[in-house]
């Protein structure tokens, strides 16, 4: 588990998460929002300061890129 700290008032949970983690992960605001009762009550954009605890999920590798063929 991880504790992020949200830098300023406009960015927003799913910023914060996406940043973190570096790729966007699906389902990881709703269980951030689970493991942190009373996030949601603070809006889209928690005042800036809020803790923040999430459970990253493990890194996988990345997916090869697509090959292009001119010809």
């Amino acid at each position: 588990m991880t504790i992020l700290v949200v830098p300023n008032a406009d960015t927003p949970l799913d910023l914060l998460l996406f940043v973190a983690v570096g790729r966007e992960v699906a389902g990881l605001a709703e269980i951030t929002l689970a493991q942190n009762p009373g996030l949601a009550d603070l809006g889209p954009y928690p005042p800036a300061g809020t803790r923040v605890t999430v459970t990253l999920p493990a890194a996988s590798a990345p997916a090869p890129p697509p090959v292009v063929r001119l010809y």
